[in-house]
Formats: C-alpha cells, structure tokens, sequence
C-alpha cells in the first residue's frame, strides 16, 4: 500500500495559532494592585459585564485589596 510521503505535521503550528485565538478572546483583565507599582492578573474575561462582575465579588469578600478592570490589548509583531 503506498504511502503519503508528503505528510508534514503542522500540530504544533495548529496549537499556536489555537493559542494565539484563545488569548485574544479573553482580552478583559482583573489585575490587583500592590504597592510599588506591582499588578497580579486575577483572572481574564471575555466582556467587560463579567470582568466587572467579578471585581465586585472579588471587593466583598477582600475589602482591603485594590483591583482594577484592564484591555489587554493585543500586541502584533513587527514587520521587517
């Protein structure tokens, strides 16, 4: 039986590109604030309704902590 010898395996450019799309659908951010300019990304949304949510679940049971709704704006490649 003859087989297909031109079979390239293009799995691993498939899952970054898979990866690349899951990153820009989840572009709302829920960072908590620390002193001296430090951030730690909470969680990551699809919509600002649910980032906000969450932010507000996120201040009741945290009080003390300060966090904030980001845009992680997608970065693109530069050309050369």
């Amino acid at each position: 039986m003859p087989q297909n010898s031109n079979y390239k395996d293009f799995s691993s450019e498939t899952q970054t590109q898979a990866i690349a799309y899951k990153e820009r659908l989840n572009s709302w951010i829920v960072a908590r604030l620390f002193p001296d300019m430090q951030r730690v990304t909470v969680a990551r949304f699809r919509n600002r309704s649910d980032a906000d949510g969450h932010v507000q679940s996120l201040r009741q049971l945290i009080p003390d902590a300060n966090f904030v709704v980001v845009f992680d704006c997608p970065r693109q490649k530069a050309v050369i």
